[in-house]
């Protein structure tokens, strides 16, 4: 009996799965010159003198026999915005080609464009490897960029983000009785809110404006013709309440202009209101890019997709300022 048959398959697979990879997409031609190509996270490193790849492909893939025989082949490291193009390599039955406008490569094999690392490969060996077959190709040439790369974990495509070199505090841990530490949640999403705010408020200090006349003029250049109360539906994440005060202190700044409609004050941007209010979107987006500067694409990209998670899980029901009306 062989040892291995007492494995459960399924706890097998969900094992190796703790194990995060990039995604990958492996491409060649058949004899028919066909382009073939498959989504693959099995690809690894082998040798860098010479430089040489590997990656391996199931023995019932219908892309076997193309792969098997071919002299050249191209690996695609993807990028994190390229993973509806990974789920299409990875399902049958269907041009996986069609709309992409193929790069030159230094043979046959189509070259994918737009990706974070490219290998365009020799074929060197090939190996049995159980229920697949190994392949290690010698590297021909190579290109990347920064764009983040795509990761796949435990049957999920996912980002990678780099650890913290060390901790914020650079002094002595606090005493024992003290259970307040920057590991906090609270205060990490706070102070990170806050000296964003500060940078944001220095800029806004040009238009004298304030960050909840932002938060006003920002709402009503996306959604016009709302009431106070509907205003306040959509900046009640603040903390912050909009008062008749504020928007008579809009007003008179020719910022905004009320409209009677179905018995009720609805407030619009004026032509001037709105040109501020791109001023102060752009303000908003420079203080961002810089942020990532400093971050880094791939950090500044995994921040925004904890942040999204973090405000799905705490969200009690806030109306959707960009969905329909």
């Amino acid at each position: 009996m062989n040892a291995y048959t007492s494995f459960d398959p399924q706890s097998f697979r969900a094992a190796l799965g703790t194990f995060t990879t990039g995604v990958t997409i492996i491409t060649s031609r058949g004899v028919d010159d066909e382009p073939v190509g498959v989504t693959a996270n099995s690809f690894n490193s082998v040798s860098l003198n010479p430089p040489m790849v590997l990656w391996s492909l199931a023995k019932n893939a219908r892309s076997l026999a193309a792969f098997s025989q071919a002299k050249h082949w191209n690996v695609h490291v993807l990028s994190h915005e390229q993973e509806e193009l990974s789920s299409r390599f990875a399902r049958q039955g269907e041009d996986k080609f069609a709309g992409i406008d193929l790069d030159q490569g230094i043979s046959a094999a189509p070259l994918l464009p737009q990706c974070t690392a490219r290998f365009q490969c020799r074929t060197a060996f090939q190996y049995e490897g159980g229920d697949h077959v190994i392949f290690v190709g010698e590297v021909m040439a190579f290109d990347y960029c920064d764009a983040p790369p795509l990761a796949f974990q435990s049957g999920q495509y996912a980002l990678a983000t780099r650890q913290p070199g060390k901790a914020l505090r650079l002094g002595s841990p606090p005493p024992p009785e003290c259970s307040y530490t920057e590991d906090l949640l609270g205060y990490l999403l706070g102070r990170a809110h806050y000296q964003l705010l500060n940078e944001l408020r220095h800029l806004l200090s040009s238009q004298q404006l304030d960050e909840h006349a932002f938060f006003v003029l920002s709402v009503l250049c996306i959604r016009d013709g709302l009431t106070l109360e509907e205003i306040n539906e959509f900046v009640a994440y603040t903390g912050f309440s909009v008062t008749p005060a504020t928007m008579r202190f809009l007003e008179k700044q020719g910022l905004v202009a009320i409209e009677r409609i179905a018995r009720a004050n609805r407030y619009v941007l004026t032509g001037a209101g709105r040109e501020a209010s791109l001023e102060e979107i752009a303000l908003a987006k420079a203080v961002e890019q810089d942020l990532v500067t400093r971050l880094g694409e791939v950090d500044a990209k995994m921040l925004k997709v904890l942040l999204k998670r973090l405000i799905a899980t705490t969200d009690r029901g806030l109306p959707d300022l960009w969905g329909p009306r």
